[in-house]
């Protein structure tokens, strides 16, 4: 029995299903105007999130956009745990909720080479697009308040995008790929750059000559603080961080933190807005990803500004917008430009990246939004004499004198965003949808290392969207008439056009998926609401 390929079925329920488009989104939204100047190309709403339904789940399968994670994080000295219970819609808006709550897991020591048994303190929630819905190039907006008291350190809130080859704090698909933008062939990093441009042959569906890897672009990341001077910046916290972290990144004579770069062995040409005040980020300059043997070790670089924010913009929503407009092939005219209530605050050309060889991300990347904690964002710096900084756990007398001043009753906080929307300009072809594109396929790619992107319990790395299965006494518990009913068996049923256990979000897919037919696959039953599948056994040839 032969089956249809999954795009003509895609295409023949596409007037009942839609795309990404939230039909939450009001029409004066479907278009935008870039800020950039001299960009006159018309931006329509290719995707969009208003959380406007209440109660929205987001544990793997729950929903088509989004997927909440339920795992240890690994990165950045992390001292949370992230559960998907802790984010969910409420009154309109996504909140993540970061709370005090102890979780063990499974550590490694590395000095015994063995596992134990760890407790991290904080919980917390990262809500992640990876595999999804992801895009190439094009405008996006996000509204949001930031979590806990802007004079208070230790929360991380964070709105980023990320190449789809690395799926965010599972650390096994970032090495080597993260957060590589480069396609030059250069002998001296063929072991530092897994899908680099020396490939002779091409693998999984990849062109060969072309490097690859997962640069990410940082929208927002959030630190709070008590007031005072910070060393060789005039910005003060509170303050947030727009980057674009890429490698191979500058090897020699680099910047000693806390102090400006050098002249000539920094990024040149970066632009810097005048209505409010931003400046570079003289407290991270990348990192160095420490390997065996060293030829495996390579250096990242965080091109990043500070922008100065005040108590507002944790007390009520302000927006944050990128434009990022990929290069032409062949050409040095790429950009990423950040915004701040429609303000411009921060810029990087294509040019600014001359110094490496690397360039403005070609990559289909994906969005993330968390709040993390972290020893290594907002924490006594350097660590306090006398204090072992060794210890974080709110209540515990030895733990007091590494914690900044507030900290423990900064919890609960609420990381809220109001909505996130995507813009691309029309009949643009650097401007694509897509997770895996013809140009920048991953499909593929993952397939074959699914284990780097999947905890060790897990048989997939994402759970099939369900379509109800939730248990009902009546039609509102899946969400009403209009987004499904309950059967006679008690378990939610979904309409056309909605998913989720209980019905609750909107189903969302690319309206015109990238399919290599050379590697075609068959069509899941599960990855269609009940309402299709009559549909889909009509056509079985």
């Amino acid at each position: 029995m032969q089956v249809i390929p999954y795009l003509i079925l895609l295409l023949l329920v596409r007037e009942t299903v839609g795309g990404w488009v939230d039909p939450d989104t009001q029409l004066e939204f479907h278009s935008t105007v870039p800020l950039t100047a001299g960009d006159d190309r018309v931006y329509e709403l290719v995707f969009s999130d208003e959380f406007e339904t209440e109660g929205r789940l987001f544990a793997d399968g729950e929903d088509s956009r989004w997927t909440a994670l339920d795992k240890n994080d690994y990165t950045n000295d992390a001292l949370h745990f992230y559960k998907s219970q802790n984010v969910q819609t409420t009154n309109g808006v996504l909140n993540i909720s970061t709370i005090l709550q102890n979780n063990d897991y499974k550590a490694f020591n590395e000095k015994t080479k063995k596992f134990y048994v760890d407790t991290k303190n904080v919980q917390t929630a990262m809500v992640q697009g990876w595999n999804k819905f992801c895009l190439t190039g094009g405008i996006v907006e996000f509204s949001a308040k930031l979590p806990g008291k802007g004079s208070v350190g230790g929360l991380w809130p964070a709105l980023w995008m990320l190449g789809n080859l690395a799926r965010a704090t599972f650390v096994g698909s970032s090495d080597w790929v993260w957060p590589f933008s480069y396609d030059v062939c250069d002998p001296t990093k063929v072991q530092q750059q897994e899908i680099n441009a020396c490939r002779r042959v091409g693998h999984y569906g990849m062109q060969p000559g072309v490097g690859r890897g997962a640069p990410e672009i940082d929208i927002l990341e959030a630190m709070g603080g008590e007031k005072g001077h910070l060393p060789n910046t005039p910005v003060q916290r509170p303050y947030f961080s727009t980057s674009l972290q890429i490698a191979p990144g500058v090897s020699k004579n680099r910047p000693i933190l806390s102090h400006q770069p050098n002249p000539g062995h920094w990024y040149t040409d970066l632009e810097y807005g005048n209505a409010t005040n931003t400046a570079l980020n003289p407290f991270f300059y990348g990192v160095t990803l420490i390997h065996t043997p060293k030829e495996y070790t390579y250096q990242s670089d965080a091109i990043s500004a500070n922008t100065q924010i005040d108590e507002s913009f944790f007390e009520k929503m302000h927006k944050y917008r990128v434009e990022w407009e990929p290069p032409s092939k062949g050409n040095n005219d790429g950009y990423i430009r950040w915004y701040l209530n429609d303000k411009f605050i921060y810029g990087i050309h294509s040019r600014s990246l001359n110094i490496t060889g690397t360039s403005i991300p070609t990559e289909p990347m994906y969005l993330i939004m968390n709040t993390a904690v972290a020893s290594s964002w907002g924490f006594p710096t350097p660590c306090p004499e006398g204090c072992s900084c060794k210890c974080f756990e709110c209540g515990n007398p030895d733990c007091d004198c590494a914690l900044p001043v507030g900290y423990c009753d900064n919890f609960p906080a609420s990381f809220e965003i109001d909505y996130v929307r995507v813009w691309q300009a029309k009949n643009e072809p650097k401007h694509q949808l897509g997770c895996s594109t013809k140009e920048k396929p991953t499909d593929l790619f993952i397939k074959a290392h699914k284990k780097r992107y999947m905890e060790d319990n897990q048989r997939e790395p994402l759970l099939p969207i369900q379509f109800g299965g939730a248990s009902c006494t009546s039609d509102l518990d899946c969400g009403g008439t209009t987004h499904g009913s309950c059967t006679d068996r008690g378990v939610c049923k979904c309409n056309e056009g909605f998913a989720g256990s209980s019905c609750l979000s909107h189903f969302g897919f690319d309206d015109n998926p990238y399919i290599d037919y050379d590697n075609n696959l068959e069509v899941s039953y599960l990855l269609l609401p009940n309402v299709f599948l009559f549909i889909f056994g009509a056509l079985l040839i």
